[in-house]
């Protein structure tokens, strides 16, 4: 798996939770055919908006991906049913999935479009640094929710 998003974490407190629960996800998902996830950090240092964004982000997208982009207007789901949703993808022998996170302006609507999968948080709009978080704890989260770990009961 593959999480691409715009701009750089650095040695922030979120990356510190990013690498946490994408090492969780990595021990608990392998068995179950899940991860392990990488993140793709996307710069774009000319400023030029969603579009030159949208054209780096793409970059980062494996061949073939299924892709879920991140954006308020998507499916709001609860944390068991994108589980099922990880595990139904998983069965259909699609190799490699990514996940896109796009900046402070959101993603291209080319991205939205070229996307298989629309997901949101909820209707409130969140910084991109913590949408990194929520993703990579959602992922360790569906990982235990199908490995029948207590995690998701805490």
């Amino acid at each position: 798996m593959t999480i691409a998003a715009v701009g750089r974490l650095r040695s922030r407190p979120e990356a510190t939770l990013v690498d946490d629960y994408l090492e969780r996800f990595g021990r608990t998902g392998r068995a179950l055919g899940l991860g392990p996830a990488r993140v793709a950090e996307i710069d774009d240092r000319k400023g030029d908006g969603m579009a030159s964004e949208a054209a780096l982000l793409s970059t980062a997208i494996p061949k073939g991906a299924w892709v879920v982009a991140l954006d308020e207007r998507g499916r709001v789901m609860s944390s068991p049913d994108f589980a099922e949703t990880l595990e139904r993808q998983a069965g259909t022998g699609v190799r490699d999935s990514a996940f896109l996170i796009g900046g402070a302006d959101g993603l291209d609507p080319s991205l939205r479009e070229r996307a298989d999968h629309l997901l949101s948080f909820g209707c409130m709009v969140w910084p991109h640094r913590l949408v990194r978080v929520m993703l990579a704890e959602q992922l360790y989260r569906a990982a235990s929710i199908l490995a029948g770990s207590p995690y998701h009961r805490e």
